[in-house]
């Protein structure tokens, strides 16, 4: 007489996800592989993210890859190896792509605001301050700048409101008459003449009117047409409504004279 081997077939009854151990003559033992879970009959494959999110961090997804093996990944604004997840600030980099002007505050995990700081008006991703100081940060409107600061004239800097009208730093450039204006001592009232005080007029709010008047003293002719702004039937408004705190610029291709 031989034993018999409960093994020998199918496995012995047992799981395919089990292994069958001879006990006695005849007798077996069904024991789950590595990984599951059950009688040695039945085995389930053991998700290890069912039980304390896997081992994974409380801020990472758990994800099972196999028989008890997980992979642990950070959430969205946190930053870890998934074990341990950090919360990244959003406005820790680059201001959370907020205006220099402007103030990050993290708000959800995802999410933060962009406020403008005092003195300077805007939606936070983009803040403005006086006219005067928004001269400098565009090239269209820098000469004039310059200009302003050569010969130290600062009504603009004042709580206004102002509208301004500025000829294109090319056009300054290139004029011939600048450096004559510059000789003669009358430059001054050149860039006060593109000066309007005690209003801040949108391109909208100068299409309804005819004339205003200079700081200068003396007034700008206004016309529309053809849907193009026209000042003293010369310098056309070719960018327009770059809003300060203290009032508007537009930009002009030529220069106005008294």
């Amino acid at each position: 007489c031989s034993a018999i081997d409960a093994c020998e077939t199918s496995n012995g009854g047992c799981s395919a996800k089990a292994e069958c151990r001879r006990t006695t003559p005849g007798n077996r033992a069904c024991i789950c592989n590595a990984g599951y879970t059950g009688d040695g009959v039945v085995c389930i494959e053991i998700n290890p993210c069912l039980e304390n999110n896997g081992g994974c961090d409380r801020n990472a997804e758990c994800t099972q890859t196999g028989p008890n093996q997980a992979a642990c990944n950070c959430l969205k604004g946190y930053s870890g190896d998934g074990k341990r997840c950090t919360y990244i600030s959003l406005c820790s980099q680059n201001n959370g792509g907020c205006s220099e002007f402007a103030i990050c505050n993290d708000t959800e995990l995802t999410e933060r605001t962009c406020t403008c700081k005092d003195n300077y008006i805007g939606d936070g991703f983009k803040c403005r301050g006086n006219i005067f100081q928004e001269l400098l940060r565009d090239s269209n409107t820098s000469r004039f700048y310059f200009y302003l600061e050569a010969l130290s004239i600062r009504d603009i800097a004042g709580p206004g409101p102002f509208t301004l009208f500025v000829p294109r730093t090319d056009v300054l450039n290139g004029d011939p008459r600048v450096k004559d204006w510059i000789a003669k001592g009358v430059m001054a009232q050149v860039l006060r003449y593109h000066m309007v005080g005690c209003a801040s007029l949108l391109y909208n709010d100068l299409t309804r009117i005819t004339n205003i008047t200079s700081l200068h003293g003396d007034p700008i002719h206004i016309s529309y047409s053809q849907n193009s702004l026209v000042l003293n039937n010369n310098a056309e408004i070719i960018l327009s409504d770059a809003v300060g705190t203290n009032g508007v610029i537009h930009v002009i291709n030529q220069i106005l004279v008294p």
